[in-house]
């Protein structure tokens, strides 16, 4: 006879069961208390180069609590597992810690989807040849550009000063105030080395540059058993060949870590908010405080306060320099036509 629902009670419930296991799920994490700081020196397919505070390298991987969160060359983290540093044994990264600073990139300047390249670096050292390959003006205004959006100190590098006078060159930077550095080839090896260490030691840097312009030399003879493979020119484009493939920290005996990367050809910015890119300016930023809302600070504002600062003749020659630098810049950033400083490559 068919019962009817009424006369169901809960002795005729099956209770079928879980396939996944009689645990509840919790959304609790461990703890992982006994975990080991350290710093990511490389990345490679999934597998991260950490050396502990303990002086112990380690090979380990992402934690899958980690989800997405990315980890990159220059994060401190933290590890758990096998950290003897041992050969044939894998750790575990569980936690990145807050990051200090972070480059970041994006695809182009459309795509705002960004990416951080390096964290936790003191200073973007933008490398540039001035000759073999040409220099470009531009890429350099977008290093500065991120420079100062990541809060890291930035300072150029000129290489190749035995092909080219470097003065016409900095000319064009000199109302910015960056630290340059400038190097050459000679019978008995790279001559201003002793400047670059000097700046260097004591501090995390991390090179950026096109291929071709002297990024792994440099790191070779600063860090001797570096290693790092080295490539010449294209006869044909007059560009750089690809050497380094991946992103590398090494130890600078004198202390500080310098960070050598792979070449690049461009360096999106669309991540950046051009109304944040004064603030690194702090004397502009002191009378822009005076302009219209929404002033975009560009040669075409209307009413903007530092053109009228300009005008009164209160911000002087080092000024006016100083505004025309900083327009150039913003200028990289929107995609606006500025021009380019002395000794300019419109590449």
């Amino acid at each position: 006879m068919r019962q009817r629902p009424r006369d169901l009670d809960e002795s005729h419930v099956r209770v079928r069961p879980n396939p996944r296991g009689t645990r509840p799920r919790t959304k609790q994490r461990p703890e992982h208390a006994d975990a080991v700081p350290g710093m990511v020196l490389a990345v490679d397919r999934g597998r991260y180069a950490v050396l502990t505070d303990t002086g112990a390298s380690v090979t380990a991987m992402k934690a899958r609590e980690l989800g997405r969160a990315s980890v990159v060359v220059g994060d401190r983290v933290d590890v758990v597992g096998d950290v003897s540093g041992r050969s044939d044994t894998l750790a575990r990264i569980v936690r990145v810690q807050e990051r200090r600073t972070a480059l970041r990139r994006s695809a182009d300047d459309v795509d705002a989807s960004e990416r951080v390249m390096i964290a936790n670096a003191d200073q973007l050292v933008i490398v540039t040849a001035l000759a073999e390959p040409e220099p470009r003006p531009r890429m350099v205004d977008r290093c500065l550009v991120a420079a100062y959006d990541a809060r890291m100190a930035p300072v150029l590098l000129l290489t190749k000063a035995d092909l080219v006078d470097p003065a016409p060159f900095l000319a064009g930077y000199e109302a910015l105030a960056v630290p340059a550095l400038v190097t050459s080839r000679g019978p008995e090896g790279i001559t201003g080395l002793d400047a670059v260490r000097a700046h260097l030691e004591g501090r995390t840097s991390v090179l950026v540059g096109h291929s071709g312009v002297g990024k792994s030399t440099l790191v070779n003879a600063l860090v001797p058993e570096a290693l790092r493979a080295t490539g010449g020119v294209n006869d044909v484009t007059g560009r750089g060949r690809h050497t380094s493939s991946s992103a590398v920290a090494l130890p600078l005996p004198g202390g500080g870590w310098v960070i050598d990367t792979p070449g690049v050809r461009s360096f999106g910015l669309a991540h950046v908010d051009p109304a944040r890119l004064i603030d690194a300016f702090e004397d502009l930023a002191a009378v822009a405080e005076q302009c219209p809302r929404g002033c975009g600070h560009a040669a075409d504002a209307p009413d903007c306060a530092l053109d009228e600062w300009v005008a009164s003749g209160a911000a002087g020659a080092p000024g006016t320099a100083r505004l025309a630098s900083f327009r150039r810049l913003l200028a990289s950033r929107t995609g606006g036509d500025e021009p380019e400083p002395p000794g300019a490559d419109p590449r």
